[in-house]
């Protein structure tokens, strides 16, 4: 090299002057995070040369990374999610419990075990219910020994299920017969011009408050009268909601009848007649294993479980229940969404 000559630097060197980019905050703890860098690339010729080689051999950790990098193959974050998933558990395993404790839910499915068929033959049932015969529930032996064919094999009766029985109550038809009530009420009060979001609201309570009062009247009579079953509180839920069959029936008929005059007048007051008769009639012959169990069955030269002054008792309780109380109810029923409308329109 001749003295005085100059001779540029080497492409390799770094330069002598860098700014800061506008991009890159001056305080430390504010900086924007570092470009990727190019594979193979140096860290010489880029302002980030110091900064983004920790954080990217540290696999996210590093003070400039981005906040969510790697989060999802954290093990902390699994460990997380294997903890929440355990207190989900845990909870649904609780409200199983905590439900099993007033109601069996093997006990309830067996009340929704229905099929298409069975639904039409027990809505014709309650409908229909003069000529039906026999009233008794079919049932099965389950044997409870190991071995069925040993000569000392004792066996339990169970009761079938609603597709296999059409005496067998359901809460099917019962559920479904509830909401259809809600729903035709609001309708009807809509037809006739006097509908309000209140309507819906009040013809609701109003039918839940009617199964309610009559539940609890029924367990109360069957506690003053000593009747205890397995299934009696299912059994008395399923079978007061069919009175809900016969009030659509009379909402219907006499709307179409009485050319949307409602329940009111003769034509109203015969189609309810029948149909408080039949569900009467259905109800009387239904219940009578559950309020009047058979008394035969004891063994011979026992003492009977059901007297004959208590047998009469029980039997005049299922004669009230089934006329004088289902009379009452299907009556505030079938004149609930006109008494509805009014009480609303007097509000508005």
């Amino acid at each position: 090299m001749q003295q005085g000559s100059y001779a540029p630097p080497p492409a390799h060197s770094p330069p002598l002057h860098h700014p800061v980019p506008q991009h890159v905050s001056t305080v430390p703890m504010m900086r924007s995070p570092p470009p990727p860098q190019s594979q193979g690339g140096s860290n010489y010729g880029s302002p980030y040369g110091q900064m983004g080689g920790p954080a990217q051999q540290s696999g996210g950790g590093g003070p400039f990374a981005p906040a969510f990098g790697g989060f999802v193959n954290d093990q902390t974050a699994q460990m997380g999610f294997q903890v929440g998933q355990k207190a989900v558990m845990a909870g649904q395993e609780y409200m199983e419990q905590s439900i099993n404790r007033y109601v069996s839910i093997p006990a309830l499915k067996h009340y929704f075990n229905v099929s298409t068929p069975y639904v039409l033959r027990k809505i014709l049932l309650v409908l229909f219910p003069w000529r039906h015969k026999p009233w008794s529930r079919e049932q099965r032996p389950s044997s409870t020994a190991p071995d069925p064919s040993a000569p000392n094999t004792a066996y339990s009766y169970y009761f079938l299920p609603p597709r296999d029985d059409l005496n067998s109550p359901d809460m099917y038809i019962p559920v479904m017969a509830f909401v259809t009530y809600i729903l035709l009420s609001t309708l009807l009060a809509g037809l006739r011009g006097a509908f309000h979001p209140e309507v819906m609201g009040l013809t609701a309570t109003a039918a839940f408050a009617v199964v309610a009062v009559e539940i609890l009247g029924l367990k109360f009579g069957t506690y003053i009268l000593s009747i205890s079953n397995d299934s009696q509180l299912l059994d008395l839920v399923a079978y007061s909601g069919y009175k809900f069959v016969g009030v659509i029936v009379t909402l219907v008929v006499a709307e179409i009848l009485n050319r949307g005059k409602g329940t009111g007048g003769w034509v109203g007051w015969t189609v309810f007649t029948y149909t408080f008769l039949a569900n009467a009639f259905f109800l009387l012959r239904s219940l009578k294993y559950v309020l009047l169990p058979d008394s035969s069955s004891t063994p011979a030269g026992g003492m009977q479980t059901v007297d004959r002054a208590q047998r009469n008792r029980r039997t005049q309780f299922l004669f009230l229940y089934s006329y004088v109380v289902q009379f009452v109810f299907m009556w505030v029923l079938s004149r609930q969404d006109s008494a509805t409308a009014t009480v609303v329109g007097i509000k508005t």
